[in-house]
């Protein structure tokens, strides 16, 4: 099989090495404005069975063209270029996945599910960490559903105990997009940042906080709407983090809408990640993946599952490469190799099989454990 991944960033590189790591592909090519920032983990492949594409993914027939001669299309490029992705693979008649995290474009991307059906391919959006491996866990054993996911530094530092484990510009949208939730069996939507809790896990990561963001449970809600009372999905940091992000978030600083500083519009968000950025990112910080879903249902019975996973010193990949990237790698194969049967548009938790997808994960050493 013949696999394009979009996006050289810290989730695609990662998908592009798992799609590596499988014998049944034949060759897999990263496409990037800046396809030759890989990380040194992908360049032995250069030239052999990986290829770098220089592509404008906002150029409609370049990317069209990108894609046409291989099975399918991984998509790690920004959140907001996920339904012209989606719509340009139908076309060319490839299957097509991406890390998705914004539900009302997920919306948009189902209206393509009858041309998708036509072209006999699938297109599933939101299958990396969360939205994904959760939505797919969720599903197995749902009736009551508390979802808890965090990527954190191993060794964190004040004020925020975060670092940047995937795009920053995605993660403030998370802080300050509404959340769905599953609300006396109705979708609703809370405020991102808000109803903080405690959580404890084993030893070495102890007591997180856990808080509502946006885009974590995809369109659940809605699938489950009058069957589950209750649904929610909830963001994991060390605690103090939303002491610091909840007042940046009032004052402004992650607004969207231009301001005028001295003369020049600025956006708020824009001067917010630019200066922080150097401060949270950790060329040699080393992360974790927290996860856990938990299911209770009418008649008392629980059903839980648990994720720890670290840093990959041997090969430099991060957890949240390993859960996200190795995620979106392990459906793009399904989609090709069958194992995923529906076209159409359909979310993981709807296509995704899950036992085999566990399995997959393991033999990845991304090991989740029912608890």
């Amino acid at each position: 099989m013949r696999m394009l991944v979009l996006g050289a960033g810290l989730q695609g590189s990662a998908c592009a090495y798992d799609l590596l790591q499988q014998p049944a592909v034949e060759r897999v090519t990263i496409a990037d404005l800046k396809p030759n920032r890989i990380p040194s983990f992908l360049q032995p492949y250069v030239g052999t069975r990986l290829i770098l594409a220089r592509l404008d993914v906002q150029d409609g027939a370049a990317l069209r063209d990108a894609i046409r001669g291989h099975d399918a299309v991984l998509n790690a490029a920004p959140y907001y270029f996920n339904l012209d992705v989606s719509r340009a693979a139908v076309a060319v008649g490839a299957h097509c996945a991406d890390l998705g995290g914004n539900t009302e474009i997920v919306f948009r991307q189902r209206e393509l599910d009858s041309e998708a059906q036509r072209h006999g391919v699938s297109v599933i959006p939101d299958c990396g960490l969360a939205p994904g491996m959760v939505n797919i866990l969720a599903a197995e054993g749902i009736r009551r559903v508390k979802v808890y996911v965090g990527g954190l530094p191993q060794s964190p530092e004040p004020p925020l105990h975060y670092q940047i484990v995937y795009s920053l510009e995605g993660a403030l949208d998370y802080y300050t997009t509404a959340s769905w939730v599953l609300r006396d069996g109705r979708p609703t939507r809370v405020d991102a940042l808000s109803e903080l809790e405690r959580v404890a896990f084993p030893p070495p990561v102890g007591e997180l906080e856990a808080f509502h963001t946006g885009g974590g449970i995809s369109t659940l809600p809605w699938a489950y709407e009058g069957r589950v009372r209750t649904m929610e999905y909830k963001t994991l940091r060390y605690p103090g983090h939303v002491a610091v992000m909840r007042p940046i978030r009032e004052l402004g600083l992650l607004d969207l809408a231009p301001v005028n500083v001295k003369g020049r519009e600025v956006v708020p968000r824009d001067v917010f990640i630019a200066t922080v950025s150097p401060k949270l990112t950790k060329p040699d910080g080393r992360d974790l993946v927290a996860l856990r879903v938990e299911v209770r249902g009418r008649n008392g019975r629980r059903a839980a599952w648990q994720l720890l996973d670290c840093y990959d010193e041997a090969h430099g990949i991060s957890a949240m490469m390993r859960t996200t990237g190795y995620s979106l790698a392990i459906t793009g194969v399904m989609q090709v190799d069958g194992r995923i049967t529906a076209t159409g548009v359909h979310t993981p938790d709807e296509a995704v099989p899950f036992g085999q997808y566990v399995a997959e994960l393991a033999k990845r050493g991304v090991e989740i454990r029912e608890i």
